[in-house]
């Protein structure tokens, strides 16, 4: 399939295309032509300089070209964050922080230990008793876990009821469908595999153990309304009736993964909002499984400051240039984990494709979290959130409309 002079989204596609020959995984996801794909895969095997160039000279195109304000806007995201990956690729230097910058359009910077202290004192009062409140959260957190024979009728009673309140409230696909498997050696909690015509695979990594009151988020993020109804509604959308094939491929390390994950981070709150605690014991009882609903949505609302610190340690380790060991134990400290969950972490955070991916949670949840509340007084949260699945939104447009609100 040959492109057209010019055709900046196609080559955009190819390009993205060369770099998962490079790096496994690079591409999240693919659900265009397969013949684009089998011709990039036919080509000899591209040089992370090749790839530098390439990206360069499309964002040199990109001003010529007749494309949509939006549209190019979210090319030259794209774009640059490729341009940074290949850069790295080809072993040249780039600072932690530019690196960040460079694929997701924000600036990150170290988080205020008092707003950790006052979460640690709201916890306090939550999780009365003695000892240290490390160990008191860790028994919370162990009574809460869901008994590892019984996640698959949790995970399945929670994905049906959030399907309906989706497609009740946003409309989706009639073939749409998700399937779920239980994996292990992962460094991440769970993740979507986007495979097309509106289906999804969504592994749970059994390794950690889960909460009952963290499994709503886990499915509201990974299936509804999170990455597989942006999926969904996106190709339906943009590919299909706007034929933007540049949304056929999902990229590593590229704005859009900041908005995606930002999104799917607030699915609970676009799906059910207030109140999400008791509606999930509701939904749990119903499979035999016990919820403190009430407590649950407190101890969340209460821990969620304590989210940044997972940025601070990567920070931390790849900006300030910190031993891991102090890292571990700056996560033990302000994050009131477990040494080995601490070590858990900091695996994904020195992993060589997702060492930069953490801020894509801290920052998209922020910057996502403060549009939807800046939204025009009376707009109902759904009718904003819906913009964020169907449109090619950009962190800077994002943060852009916020400077105007």
């Amino acid at each position: 399939m040959a492109a057209a002079p010019g055709d900046v989204p196609l080559e955009y596609v190819r390009l993205g295309l060369r770099f998962g020959r490079l790096e496994s995984g690079f591409v999240d996801a693919y659900t265009g032509d397969p013949r684009i794909r089998a011709h990039v895969y036919d080509e000899p095997a591209p040089t992370p300089a090749q790839l530098r160039d390439q990206a360069r000279g499309l964002l040199g195109e990109l001003d010529s070209s007749d494309l949509a304000a939006d549209r190019a806007d979210y090319l030259r995201g794209q774009l640059t964050g490729l341009e940074c990956t290949a850069r790295k690729l080809a072993g040249e230097p780039v600072g932690y922080l530019d690196e960040v910058a460079a694929y997701f359009q924000v600036q990150v910077t170290l988080g205020d230990p008092a707003a950790y202290a006052a979460a640690h004192t709201e916890l306090e009062a939550l999780l009365p008793g003695g000892g240290p409140l490390a160990e008191r959260y860790a028994q919370y957190r162990r009574r809460e876990e869901c008994p590892p024979g019984r996640l698959d009728d949790a995970v399945h009673a929670l994905s049906s009821a959030l399907r309906d309140r989706v497609r009740g409230r946003y409309g989706l696909p009639d073939v749409e469908t998700v399937r779920y498997e239980v994996v292990t050696d992962q460094p991440w909690s769970g993740f979507n595999y986007y495979e097309g015509n509106f289906t999804s695979r969504v592994a749970i990594n059994a390794d950690l153990p889960h909460r009952m009151g963290q499994l709503p988020h886990l499915v509201a993020h990974e299936s509804y309304p999170g990455h597989h109804t942006e999926h969904c509604r996106k190709e339906r959308g943009l590919v299909e009736r706007a034929d933007r094939v540049e949304h056929s491929v999902f990229l590593v390390n590229t704005p859009e993964c900041l908005m995606a994950e930002g999104l799917a981070d607030l699915g609970v709150e676009a799906s059910i909002g207030e109140g999400w605690g008791p509606w999930a014991a509701e939904i749990l009882a119903d499979v035999g499984l016990h919820l403190d609903g009430h407590l649950a949505e407190r101890i969340a609302v209460a821990a969620a400051p304590l989210n940044r610190v997972r940025q601070d340690a990567a920070i931390l380790l790849h900006d300030r240039g910190s031993d891991p060991d102090d890292v571990v134990a700056y996560l033990q400290r302000w994050s009131l984990v477990s040494a080995d969950r601490a070590r858990q972490q900091l695996r994904f955070l020195t992993h060589p494709l997702w060492r930069a991916y953490i801020s894509t949670y801290v920052e998209g949840f922020d910057l996502l979290s403060a549009w939807l509340a800046a939204r025009p007084e009376g707009q109902p949260v759904g009718d904003r959130f819906v913009r964020l699945l169907d449109e090619p939104l950009t962190p800077a447009a994002v943060a852009d409309e916020l400077r105007v609100a």
